[in-house]
């Protein structure tokens, strides 16, 4: 059986098309909740396990761990400690606001007080030295929410 070389007898070909797919996803039940607490009271909502009693931010319907349905919503931070962060020095346009977003900034894994897992977001610091895994942030809202997770403007370092 004779083997082809491909790669050098073939001319790669590219097609390129510019295509709109239109389309609603739903976040469901608890995803609305989060966000409607969030753009009507500026707080974070969280969802309690009724097996292992880890609280998760956002909520989700079903425990992973114990694979059980989640009901029981409780409020979580607005304040937590930095678990995790990044200083990213790329620019890039935000999709929120069409704007390139002014670099530095940091991007974070924050554990919300009252919560068992992380919540990732950006994080506003004007001094990055104060920057430490543990320091504590507090949410910063947006004065114009509409139920978006951008409705949390960013987290600012407590002691700034």
């Amino acid at each position: 059986m004779k083997e082809l070389n491909i790669r050098n007898s073939a001319e790669l070909l590219q097609v390129r098309s510019d295509t709109e797919i239109p389309y609603d996803w739903s976040i469901g039940y608890f995803g609305s909740k989060f966000l409607i607490e969030l753009r009507d009271n500026k707080r974070l909502l969280g969802i309690r396990c009724p097996e292992c009693r880890k609280v998760y931010t956002p909520p989700r319907k079903v425990c992973g761990p114990c694979f059980v349905e989640m009901q029981e919503m409780v409020e979580v931070g607005p304040g937590g400690i930095l678990e995790a962060y990044s200083v990213v020095n790329y620019e890039f346009i935000d999709p929120n606001t069409g704007k390139t977003r002014p670099i530095p900034y940091i991007y974070a894994y924050i554990k919300l007080d009252g919560a068992d897992n992380t919540f990732c977001h950006i994080v506003e610091c004007s001094d990055v030295s104060l920057l430490t895994v543990g320091a504590r942030v507090t949410a910063i809202f947006s004065d114009n929410r509409s139920g978006y997770p951008w409705d949390i403007k960013h987290f600012k370092v407590m002691s700034e």
